[in-house]
Order: structure tokens, then sequence, then C-alpha cells
């Protein structure tokens, strides 16, 4: 889409300025979804443009119906949007409209006509022990420079030991890891922090990536750096798995995020309760949570028909 066209009246992108920044402050909603929200909100803000044959405006908004959301979502959908993006579409201008609603502009009355399309049910796909405690050693990376070996291999074990998002794990600053801690705190999602026991095999593997680190680590900046010296990316990592995917015969699920799903599965199954399990992964709510028994149910069930000999 051209962005140069022009989506919407000046007053109602000032609107939707004041609620981007309000989220930012207020909510404190994650870079990803705060992106998603601004685009997905343009994308609409553009489709209504089309739909009403002009600058989309207040008085637009304030005359949708739930037919007009209930179009915007087919139009998505015939762009290749899947029910996840579509439930998120539908999520962020649902925060739009009753942010409009609270300054007393709209009645949001047509966005919560208008359900959700239904999700489908996919449970994680973690790697079996073995796999996970495989590839997270430092002798298992493919880099060839051993400090750049021991970087991957010290945020793989973060990821697998400590239950972290990606994202968590290259936000850690030195000043986080002193020697002979025991526990780690982490500033998740939505800026809520959360403590995890900080495992020795986890801390010795992030003291070897420092001792061979060539650059110097000062206590309030990235503990991981690039080859260059800057900050470590996502996508170096991503990358890096993988080619470990590809050197290991691992499934095309065998992804950074699948080792935070291998860390509560094996939780799990090694008798952790779903609560502590909730806390250690910093879960809002046990319900996201739960989705783990299902996994460990699938697996004993796998078992079950392989192994029994009346299955």
């Amino acid at each position: 889409m051209n962005e140069l066209l022009i989506i919407a009246a000046p007053e109602l992108m000032e609107r939707r300025r004041e609620w981007l920044e309000s989220l930012t402050g207020e909510r404190r909603l994650a870079a990803n979804t705060l992106d998603a929200y601004e685009r997905d909100t343009r994308q609409f803000l553009a489709f209504l443009t089309a739909h009403v044959g002009g600058p989309a405006s207040l008085s637009d908004i304030r005359n949708l119906r739930p037919s007009d959301l209930r179009a915007f979502l087919a139009h998505r959908r015939r762009e290749g949007s899947g029910p996840r993006s579509l439930g998120r579409h539908l999520a962020g201008l649902r925060s739009f409209l009753r942010h409009l609603e609270k300054k007393g502009l709209i009645n949001a009355a047509a966005a919560g006509a208008v359900r959700a399309p239904k999700q489908p049910k996919s449970l994680p796909k973690p790697l079996t022990n073995s796999q996970a405690l495989n590839i997270v050693t430092t002798d298992a990376q493919l880099q060839e420079e051993p400090w750049l070996a021991a970087r991957d291999a010290a945020v793989l074990t973060l990821l697998y030991g400590c239950g972290l998002r990606i994202s968590e794990a290259l936000a850690l600053r030195p000043a986080d890891l002193t020697e002979g801690t025991t526990t780690l705190r982490v500033n998740g999602k939505g800026g809520k922090t959360r403590i995890v026991p900080l495992l020795p095999v986890v801390l010795e593997a992030v003291t070897r990536y420092r001792t061979l680190c060539p650059f110097h680590l000062p206590p309030d900046e990235p503990l991981f750096r690039g080859a260059r010296g800057g900050p470590l990316q996502p996508a170096i990592i991503q990358r890096e798995m993988q080619k470990l995917r590809g050197a290991f015969g691992l499934p095309e699920t065998a992804t950074p995020h699948a080792l935070r799903h291998s860390f509560a599965t094996h939780l799990l199954a090694g008798g952790g309760d779903l609560r502590t399990i909730q806390d250690l992964l910093g879960h809002a709510s046990l319900s996201t949570t739960q989705i783990y028994t299902g996994v460990d149910t699938a697996r004993l069930l796998e078992v079950y028909d392989r192994a029994h000999p009346r299955a």
C-alpha cells in the first residue's frame, strides 16, 4: 500500500497517535504487539477510507456497524491473514475503539458484537530431553570462533535452562549475572519482572562466554554481543538454530522458542506443578500454561500406542 495516500482525516489520525502513545506509556505492551497494532489499525483505516469513499473520520468510526468490521476481517482473510492474525486485528481495533469510547467520542458496541475467528488448537512442539541437552552445548555449535560458539551456547542454555524468551535473554546485562548468584531477575512482557532459578550449568555457560568474549562488557550494557561488538540480534541466534536443525536432523519446529517450550514441558513431565511453571515462564494467566498438560498427555499416548501390546 502506498504510504503517501491519506488513510484518515487528521483528527482521527491524531486520536490514533494518542492511543498508540498510551499503549506505550500506560500499558507497556511489548514492542512487537505495538508494531502489530499500529499496522492493523493503519490497514483498517485504509480499508474504511475505501469503504466510505473518502478519508475516514470520527463520524465514520461513530457509525461503524458489526458488518463493517466483518467486511474488514473478510478483506484481510482474502489478503492471506490466518485465524491468529485476524484475531489480533480484531483485538487491536477493539482496543482503539474502546480508547475513543473512554474519551466520550464514540460507542464501541459494534466491536463487542463481532466474534473473534475460532483459533486452531495447536500444541507447542518441544524438543526431546536428549535433543535439547545436545544442542545447548558449546561443542554442538557450528561457529568457527570459540567465543562465538560459547556465546550461542550460553544464549541457548538460558532459553532451555531458565525458560527465557530470546528477547529476555538478549536484554540481560553483565550486572544481572554476577559470580555466585543463584537467581535471575527477568524483565518480561509488559514490563513484568519475575525471578527464576539460575542453575550452575547456566552460569557456567555464561561465564565461559564472558571469559572468551574479546569485547569489554560494561555492567549495564547488553551482555551478548555480535561479531563486531554491537548488541546481539535475535536473527543471529535464529539463523544458528536453523543450522543446528540441519546438522542434527531436527524438525522445522526446533526454534529458539521451542527451547522455552521444552523447559516447561520437561519440568511438567518431571513432576513440576502448573502454578510454579506459570511463575517461571511469566505467564499472566494459568490457562496459558495449561497448554503444556496437553503436550505431556500427547506424549504419554504416543508412548502407549507405540509400546502397549494391545494398542
